[in-house]
């Protein structure tokens, strides 16, 4: 995982095997990120837990679920005050059940390709509330407040391979 320990708020990308880690390798690629190691991101919340997006809806894990897979953490990379890691913890439990939608990796490919359906998919994504993992990650640390991309980009277009790029 990481020499430093995670604190509440921080946030990790992991490497994801099987069937659902190629599909999302490709999607990453598709949308002009590469190869990536990295297909999935999560909140850590305290306590050895951790919120994430999953298809069956945003979830509260346990960080030993990810124990000896490769990962990147925001730990020691991200500065965040008290209040900060404290609002971004409460924003992803608040996330919790938020479903997950596949027409979020449409609108991510819709945007990075420029094509005209972008727009109105980023519309019915934004609408619907539905998130990706990435997408949970960065929506929490916006509403802390906290911008991780300079060009303030809409959390529907946050992959796992930008925040990994982050962490580098």
């Amino acid at each position: 995982m990481t020499a430093t320990p995670p604190l509440p708020g921080d946030f990790a990308v992991v490497r994801m095997d099987g069937r659902a880690g190629r599909l999302i390798r490709i999607g990453q690629f598709l949308n002009g990120d590469g190869f990536a190691d990295y297909e999935h991101a999560f909140v850590h919340v305290g306590d050895g837990r951790l919120v994430e997006a999953q298809p069956g809806g945003a979830r509260l894990g346990r960080l030993s679920d990810y124990a000896g897979v490769p990962a990147r953490w925001s730990t020691g990379r991200v500065p965040l005050t008290d209040e900060q890691r404290a609002a971004v913890t409460a924003a992803a439990r608040s996330y919790l059940g938020t479903p997950y939608s596949f027409a979020d990796y449409l609108a991510l490919a819709a945007a990075r390709l420029h094509l005209p359906a972008g727009p109105p998919l980023r519309r019915f994504v934004a609408s619907t509330r539905h998130m990706i993992c990435s997408q949970l990650v960065d929506q929490c640390y916006q509403d802390a407040g906290v911008h991780l991309f300079t060009d303030h980009r809409w959390p529907g277009y946050v992959t796992p391979a930008d925040l990994a790029r982050l962490l580098e």
